[in-house]
């Protein structure tokens, strides 16, 4: 009886239970199915990586644009002869090179004066009372804003119209 092992003990490697060859399979099946899903996810995701990289360079090229634009109308409002007539002259052909770029990536201005006022492309930095414009209508750009392929890239700074208000003192029947 003592050359009797216990049962435990009785079992060689190759008896013990191993993890079956389906679940590794399922597995490396679920894995690859996880990599489609990531894969497909970037691809779809590129593009709209590729937009926002081109968003951020167009609105850093924007204050330049705005500054040079600045700059012409001073130079071109000013009775230019001479030198001043040659600066003009290159403004021009930067803003030419400049318009070019814009076009060439789906970027365009935003109609203001004499629209009506989107608060979506528009941003309100005053009021003009006035009896001239209907009331709610741009009526002075500050600063220009820009569509990017329909999108708002940066809104126009604007003024807009307010109607007057009749002076409380002179309206009759009422007393102050």
């Amino acid at each position: 009886m003592s050359d009797q092992k216990p049962e435990a003990e009785a079992k060689t490697p190759a008896e013990t239970p191993k993890p079956e060859k389906n679940e590794f399979y399922e597995q490396l099946l679920k894995l690859k199915a996880e990599f489609e899903n990531y894969r497909k996810r970037v691809d779809r995701e590129r593009p709209e990586w590729i937009q926002t990289g081109r968003s951020g360079l167009l609105n850093k090229l924007l204050p330049l644009y705005d500054v040079l634009l600045h700059a012409h109308e001073q130079v071109a409002s000013a009775e230019a002869s001479g030198p001043a007539k040659e600066i003009v002259k290159g403004l021009e052909l930067i803003f030419k090179e400049f318009t070019k770029v814009f076009e060439s990536e789906g970027v365009t201005p935003i109609e203001t004066v004499g629209k009506p006022y989107h608060y979506d492309q528009h941003e309100a930095l005053g009021f003009v009372e006035t009896d001239e414009w209907v009331e709610g209508t741009v009526v002075e750009e500050l600063q220009r804003g820009y569509l990017l392929n329909g999108k708002v890239l940066r809104p126009a700074r604007v003024r807009v119209a307010k109607t007057k208000q009749a002076d409380l003192k002179s309206e009759p029947g009422r007393t102050t």
